[in-house]
């Protein structure tokens, strides 16, 4: 089964087998600048967006590939092999400079972790550091958060606010002006968020424990 983080993966390495950008792959191709950017990736609702096959197109085209190149590019970590993931401790995630505003790695600073069957390439770790997600996360435990994957009433998210506090919960409800949050340790109180005070909302995929 073809997957969206496998098509977005095979376009990123499209670009940087011709040294470009993807916003350079998508000028190329005669095509808005930021088709292919990473925050257009996921709609507004959480929903996974796909490039077009139209702009596939347009880009096999002006770089010269073949759909048979394209499709080798989706590769064997595409496909959930073993792969090596940006890692930060969990205090350092409400620093500045490591995430965009979009909720994705970036800056420096990063560690690596090589983690397996993991398809998804914009996939983080994080390190947890206390005990504010006890029982469930231990101190020392690394979660996985993704940016991109579809968010729904009960999935476990991270959620950094616009004054830098990041904290993993429970979606219990989200509507177009807050956000309810269930604590995982039943010690600390659940949250209700101003939309407008969310930076990002990462869904948390696995934990290593």
């Amino acid at each position: 089964m073809l997957t969206h983080s496998q098509i977005w993966n095979a376009i990123d390495a499209l670009a940087a087998r011709h040294g470009l950008s993807t916003s350079g792959l998508a000028r190329k191709a005669r095509l808005d600048a930021t088709t292919f950017n990473k925050s257009k990736r996921i709609t507004g609702d959480g929903r996974p967006r796909w490039p077009s096959t139209e702009s596939v197109a347009k880009v096999l085209e002006a770089t010269g590939d073949t759909v048979d190149a394209f499709i080798s590019l989706l590769g064997p970590e595409a496909r959930g092999g073993p792969r090596r993931v940006p890692i930060i401790g969990f205090a350092q995630a409400g620093a500045g400079g490591f995430f965009d505003d979009a909720g994705f790695p970036a800056g420096e600073g990063w560690d690596e972790a090589v983690f397996p069957g993991i398809g998804d390439e914009q996939v983080y770790a994080l390190e947890v550091t206390g005990d504010s997600m006890h029982p469930l996360y231990r101190d020392g435990d690394m979660i996985i958060v993704s940016p991109t994957a579809q968010i729904r009433k009960g999935d476990r998210v991270v959620v950094k606010t616009q004054s830098g506090e990041v904290m993993a919960k429970e979606l219990k409800r989200r509507t177009a002006r807050t956000l309810e949050l269930a604590s995982i340790n039943p010690t600390h109180d659940d949250r209700v968020l101003q939309q407008t005070d969310v930076m990002w909302m990462a869904r948390i995929l696995w934990a290593s424990q």
